[in-house]
């Protein structure tokens, strides 16, 4: 799991494998995030873009941009959040995420939040 805070914006991620959509001999590893995105500023913020930067254990980099989360641009007041399950596919056992969701808010002032680098890997009994 990793947590990150930006400007009163809290993103925790946590991660599962998800072996039954998974084919190793094939090099095909199948991972499910949950994101979860709280607002405990004082300003409302509107997520318009994601940027995520995707390791696998080989060192091979992708990156993913695009437009909101989900096909959304979701709107979160203070005290309040948003949580989508999404998910990512390696080709080796082990990787790593991070990133930024860009934050827009009424003001016109816009910034990234931070996405903490959590780890994509197995559960031990699998390794």
């Amino acid at each position: 799991m990793s947590t990150a805070t930006t400007r009163g914006i809290r993103v925790t991620v946590s991660m599962q494998y998800v072996a039954e959509q998974s084919e190793p001999r094939a090099h095909r590893y199948v991972f499910a995030y949950t994101a979860r995105i709280e607002n405990e500023g004082e300003v409302t913020v509107e997520l318009r873009t994601r940027h995520w930067v995707i390791t696998d254990g080989l060192g091979y980099e992708e990156e993913v941009r695009g437009t909101g989360v989900l096909g959304c641009q979701p709107s979160i007041k203070p005290g309040e959040h948003f949580e989508y399950t999404s998910g990512c596919i390696l080709r080796t056992p082990r990787g790593e995420m991070r990133g930024t969701y860009q934050m827009h808010c009424a003001s016109g002032e816009v910034f990234d939040a931070v996405i903490a680098p959590f780890a994509l890997a197995l559960p031990q009994s699998l390794n």
